[in-house]
């Protein structure tokens, strides 16, 4: 029984390295998943109100809300997201619905 377990232990042992090379060799962690993107929406900035913590936006269709095209006033999830854009800037952004109205959880400049 002995005789069977050194060599089962010895081919776990060789085939770990192998295993950790191909992890390593894995660049899919350094783009965000499709699934996190998809809900990002097409806009524009048309005013910030840092004080209120609002902004309005020209946007496309939000379909993670089933909300059509429209212009709209947005909370945001953090004031910090405001300083991120201006008024005029094309943005893909992404919004939740919230027991206080519609947030900005993401935004970032269009490309």
């Amino acid at each position: 029984m002995k005789s069977h377990v050194l060599p089962l232990f010895v081919a776990a042992l060789l085939a770990g390295p192998s295993f950790a090379q191909q992890k390593a060799d894995d660049h899919s962690a350094h783009h965000p998943p499709a699934a996190a993107t998809a809900d990002m929406t097409d806009g524009e900035v048309r005013k910030i109100d840092k004080e209120a913590g609002k902004m309005t936006i020209k946007h496309g269709e939000i379909k993670n809300l089933e909300m059509p095209a429209m212009t709209m006033v947005f909370q945001v999830k953090e004031v910090a997201l405001l300083d991120k854009v201006k008024a005029g800037d094309k943005v893909k952004f992404r919004a939740e619905k919230a027991a206080s109205g519609y947030v900005v959880t993401a935004i970032e400049s269009a490309k």
